[in-house]
C-alpha cells in the first residue's frame, strides 16, 4: 500500500502531469476532472483490478482489463535528469516498472543508457535517490547497500503474483510434517504460526556427479508455504532433525528477513559437503536468538555435520 501525500506537497516538487508507465503523454491526465478528487501517491499508484472494481473511480478503459501502474511523469523526468547529470555525454532513457523480480536493471546500447527502475524509487528519500544514481552509473558498492536496504524496507510495494494451487503432501513414509508443525506451533509460537507445510517434489537427477549442496527447507511468503526436501523422509533421519528444519522455516514466516552481516555458522538453509559450516544470509539477530531456543538445537547441528555427506548421496 502506497502512502498518500497532500495535494500541496505534490505540487511543491512534481510536474502536474501523469503518465501510464513511461509514456510522457499522460493517459491519466486525459481523464480530466475525474482525477481531481483522488489522493495520489507522490510518484506512482498501482490499481489492481480487484480493488479498482470496488471503488467509484473513473480511469481510462485499459485500466479495467488488468492491474495498471500510473506514474507521475514529473517524478520520472526528475530521476532521469539525475541519471543524465551523472552520465555526461550519454543519452539516458529511463523506464519505470512494476516488476517484482528485476527491481533495477540497466544496459548500454549504442551509447544510450537504458535504465529500468521500480516505481518505489520515484518518491524515495534524497539519500536513497543519490545512492540509486551512483549504483546505476558507477556500480558503487556502498550505494548498492543503501539501495538494497530500501528495497527490503519497501517489499510491500512489490506487485504480488497470484498464489498457485499447490497440492500439499505432509504425511511421508517415515515423518508426518503436519504433526511436527502442530507440535512446534504449540510449543514455540503459541499457535500463532499460520503457514502451510509440505514435502517438496522429488526432482530427477540431471547428472551422475555427486551433489555438493542441498536446500533442506524453504519458505515462500507469497504462498505462506514451507517445503521440506523429500530426502529427509527416511528411516535413518531422526525426527528431531526434521523438526529443526521445519522450525527454521517457521521462523522465516514469523520473523521477516533483513539485510545484515553474513554470519558463519552451521546452517541447514544451504548445507555444504565441503565443510560443516555454511553461510547464513539475511537472518536478523532475533531470528538467530529464536533459533537457538529450539530444544535440541545443538544436537540437530551436530547430526547435520555428521551426516550431511550421507544426505547429499541420498538426494
Amino acid at each position: 500500500m502506497m502512502k498518500a501525500r497532500t495535494a500541496s506537497s505534490i505540487e511543491a516538487w512534481l510536474a502536474p502531469r501523469l503518465s501510464h508507465a513511461t509514456s510522457a503523454a499522460g493517459h491519466a491526465s486525459r481523464a480530466g476532472g475525474h482525477l481531481s478528487h483522488l489522493s495520489l501517491s507522490a510518484a506512482a499508484i498501482r490499481i489492481p483490478e480487484r480493488v479498482s472494481a470496488q471503488l467509484a473511480l473513473v480511469f481510462p478503459a485499459a485500466v479495467h482489463a488488468a492491474p495498471q501502474l500510473f506514474v507521475h511523469e514529473g517524478a520520472r523526468q526528475a530521476l532521469e535528469r539525475k541519471l543524465k547529470a551523472a552520465s555526461p555525454g550519454k543519452v539516458v532513457v529511463l523506464s519505470i516498472t512494476d516488476n517484482r523480480h528485476s527491481i533495477i536493471s540497466h544496459s548500454m546500447r549504442h551509447g544510450v543508457l537504458h535504465a529500468r527502475i521500480h516505481h518505489m524509487f520515484l518518491d524515495a528519500p534524497i539519500r536513497v535517490a543519490v545512492a540509486l544514481v551512483r549504483y546505476v552509473t558507477r556500480g558503487d558498492r556502498l550505494a548498492s547497500i543503501i539501495v538494497g536496504n530500501y528495497i527490503e524496507a519497501n517489499g510491500a510495494r512489490l506487485a504480488r503474483r497470484r498464489a498457485r494451487a499447490i497440492p500439499l503432501f505432509a504425511k511421508g513414509n517415515y515423518h508426518d510434517l503436519l504433526a511436527i508443525f502442530n507440535e512446534l506451533n504449540a510449543r514455540y509460537f503459541d499457535g500463532g504460526c499460520h503457514a502451510l507445510v509440505t514435502w517438496g517434489p522429488k526432482q530427477p537427477r540431471r547428472t551422475d556427479a555427486p551433489r555438493k549442496s542441498i536446500k533442506l527447507g524453504s519458505y515462500s511468503n507469497l504462498e505462506r508455504l514451507i517445503r521440506i526436501h523429500p530426502t529427509l523422509d527416511r528411516s535413518w533421519v531422526p525426527r528431531y532433525f526434521v523438526a529443526y528444519v521445519v522450525y527454521h522455516e517457521m521462523l522465516h514466516h514469523m520473523i521477516p528477513a533483513a539485510r545484515g552481516t553474513v554470519l558463519k555458522q552451521a546452517s541447514l538453509a544451504s548445507a555444504s559437503a565441503k565443510g560443516v559450516t555454511a553461510r547464513r544470509v539475511l537472518h536478523p539477530p532475533e531470528f538467530l536468538e529464536r533459533e537457538r531456543l529450539f530444544r535440541t538445537y545443538s544436537r540437530a547441528i551436530e547430526w547435520e555435520q555428521r551426516y550431511i555427506c550421507r544426505i547429499l548421496r541420498a538426494s
